[in-house]
């Protein structure tokens, strides 16, 4: 019980603000977009630039840990596909789509706060190794499969172009390669644009949950429920279940494992309702799982956190 109340309650909370400030009409749609796009476009790219930027990539990026993870996330994104082809009769763009929302995992707005509640700040550093390549990992394989299913019939020659484009119009990956750039070269930031920075990065999260608060009411349950069920087993129990297999293979340290089982253990992202809605395929099925997901992951997070060394 201290687990769900100390360190999930206050993270859906703010989510709750959110939604009951749109329900109510105190906080309008106008402003959930602005606030979105503020956190989606800056504040989480700065985030993200700022955390791997200073990552110490040698000690945290341990191929075994994203080997487990995303060896997850891609079986999950396959089920996901070829549950909604051949389950739900769907084609196999809105198959893509659905695949997608298996996938992509709320590591950023639900994983990094739930993680830095449960086991401390320090716990975080391998959280962002995972999410260093999320975005870039997650939109290339769903970009890919998209261009491939719009494609058919069609030369190939121009799809590489297609997926790089889609891909660096995204926010999350061009703070992600800015980071990896002043990492790798180390190139050496003046003080005060650095804590710029960081005052964008304070907004980052607490804004984003709010926010996400208003998006979810906008999107409420509709469409497909059975294929909107068969997207939150596969993220919320499925994901992770797969990453706690590998990790015996895979040797992982007990912090390793967390933040890796946490991150897996999250609901569908709002990116997975932006890609989506970038292609205008399964968009009603996107949006509802992430509503319902996110609602039923406050007691699924609460068991992985039971079951967790």
């Amino acid at each position: 019980m201290g687990n769900l109340i100390d360190v999930i309650l206050p993270v859906f909370l703010v989510i709750g603000f959110g939604y009951v400030a749109v329900w109510k009409n105190l906080f309008t749609d106008s402003g959930v977009d602005g606030l979105m796009r503020f956190t989606q476009t800056f504040a989480i790219p700065c985030l993200l630039f700022r955390a791997i930027s200073g990552l110490d990539l040698g000690q945290n990026f341990d191929a075994a840990l994203l080997a487990t993870f995303y060896t997850g996330a891609t079986i999950c994104f396959f089920v996901g596909m070829i549950g909604a082809r051949v389950l739900f009769k769907r084609d196999w763009q809105d198959s893509v789509a659905i695949g997608f929302c298996a996938l992509f995992s709320n590591t950023l707005l639900l994983g990094l706060p739930i993680t830095e509640r449960a086991y401390g700040t320090d716990a975080l550093r391998y959280n962002y190794a995972i999410i260093a390549i999320h975005s870039p990992f997650g939109y290339l394989l769903g970009i890919t499969a998209m261009e491939i299913a719009r494609n058919t019939g069609n030369s190939a020659r121009a799809l590489p172009a297609k997926v790089l484009k889609a891909m660096f119009q995204n926010g999350l990956i061009i703070g992600i390669t800015l980071g990896l750039i002043v990492n790798l070269t180390g190139l050496p930031l003046p003080g005060v644009f650095t804590d710029a920075i960081d005052l964008m990065v304070r907004a980052a999260l607490p804004a984003a949950l709010f926010g996400l608060g208003g998006v979810l009411f906008r999107y409420r349950p509709a469409g497909d429920m059975r294929a909107i069920l068969f997207v939150v087993a596969i993220s919320l129990i499925l994901h992770p279940a797969i990453v706690w297999l590998l990790s015996g293979f895979a040797h992982l340290s007990v912090p390793e494992l967390r933040s890796a089982i946490l991150t897996s253990a999250m609901a569908p992202g709002v990116n997975a309702y932006v890609f989506a809605n970038m292609y205008g395929r399964a968009r009603r099925v996107a949006a509802s799982a992430v509503l319902i997901a996110t609602g039923v992951s406050i007691l699924t997070v609460w068991g992985w956190l039971a079951v967790l060394p």
